[in-house]
């Protein structure tokens, strides 16, 4: 064989890298998904801190901090670096996203690769929010709207960790209706608790700026509009871990459920002990990480009411493997 035969027949470059990539489900992926979960925790707790120390605008420009600099000033102090500190979080998110989708790309499972993909594209619109967030001068809508994509992220990085954790191929529902409709009317309650909290927030003294414009919402009234939907979340939670105890302990419900209520618990108490005190940032912040972690954990319940259908091997393959046994 002739050296331009042996050359003509060597894969490219891509293709020998392509098939390195992992083809199966292995450790590096259920790491890696959960690092696209922690991550997209932290940089809730980043934010909340740029928004409450008031260094919404540290940065007076995106993506550059300044007009004539890509990193703060020091004329900017210790907003510009807490801001742009965030900015940088975002940088590592994106390199998380990009290894945790390579490590499922080569999988032949849709669902890992639809959940990395859309993990990595959600940091990226994030992104382009922020930017326009700051070209506004912190706008109240468009601050819900950041935290709401964040939540998103958070739930779909939660996903991402159970069906790694998974068997791959059909599900089927493993509850009964009625603890799936209780356990997505507890879903809903979720979403309108954390959507209306983050209204309360608008109308809050928190806005990132003193210069920021707030939502016009009366504060008092809506903190006890926000505890009505959250204390229907609690109720339904309790019944819901009631229930769970007759569920199959293989599905792990009840730690689920289990670690949803325990969240609520410490979130009520949070939110009660921050509306006494003037709002220290603090516990607003905690507040805040609280609000993804309810998120995660009941998107963990959800991903649990299924299970991957168990196919019986058909007659010919049991044979198979029976002489093979032999």
């Amino acid at each position: 064989m002739t050296p331009e035969s042996t050359s003509a027949a060597r894969p490219g470059l891509p293709t020998r890298l392509w098939r390195r990539l992992p083809s199966r489900v292995g450790r590096g992926a259920r790491v890696l998904a959960w690092l696209v979960l922690i991550s997209n925790v932290v940089i809730v707790a980043t934010g909340g801190l740029v928004r409450l120390t008031g260094s919404g605008m540290g940065c007076e420009t995106w993506p550059y901090c300044t007009a004539g600099s890509l990193v703060p000033t020091q004329e900017l102090g210790i907003h510009g670096l807490i801001e742009f500190g965030n900015r940088t979080l975002t940088g590592v998110l994106v390199v998380i996203a990009l290894l945790a989708f390579l490590a499922v790309v080569r999988v032949p499972r849709r669902d890992l690769r639809t959940l990395a993909f859309a993990n990595g594209i959600g940091i990226i619109l994030q992104a382009v929010v922020g930017g326009v967030i700051v070209w506004l001068h912190l706008p109240p809508v468009l601050v819900g709207i950041h935290f709401v994509i964040s939540a998103a992220l958070v739930a779909n990085g939660a996903a991402l960790v159970h069906r790694t954790n998974s068997a791959g191929g059909a599900r089927t529902r493993a509850v009964s209706s009625g603890f799936a409709g209780l356990a997505w009317a507890t879903a809903a309650a979720t979403v309108v608790t954390v959507l209306v909290g983050i209204l309360l927030t608008g109308s809050g003294p928190h806005a990132g700026d003193d210069e920021a414009a707030r939502n016009g919402l009366d504060p008092v009234l809506w903190q006890h509009i926000h505890s009505w939907p959250a204390y229907v979340l609690f109720a339904l939670t309790i019944a819901l871990f009631i229930a769970s105890w007759r569920t199959e302990p293989a599905l792990r419900l009840r730690l689920w459920v289990g670690l949803l209520l325990a969240t609520e618990v410490v979130q009520i108490a949070v939110g009660l002990w921050q509306a006494r005190t003037g709002l220290p940032i603090v516990l607003v912040n905690i507040h805040m990480v609280l609000a993804v972690t309810l998120v995660a954990a009941m998107t963990a319940v959800v991903m649990n009411l299924s299970a991957p259908v168990v196919t019986a091997p058909d007659s010919a393959t049991a044979e198979a493997e029976a002489s093979i046994a032999r």
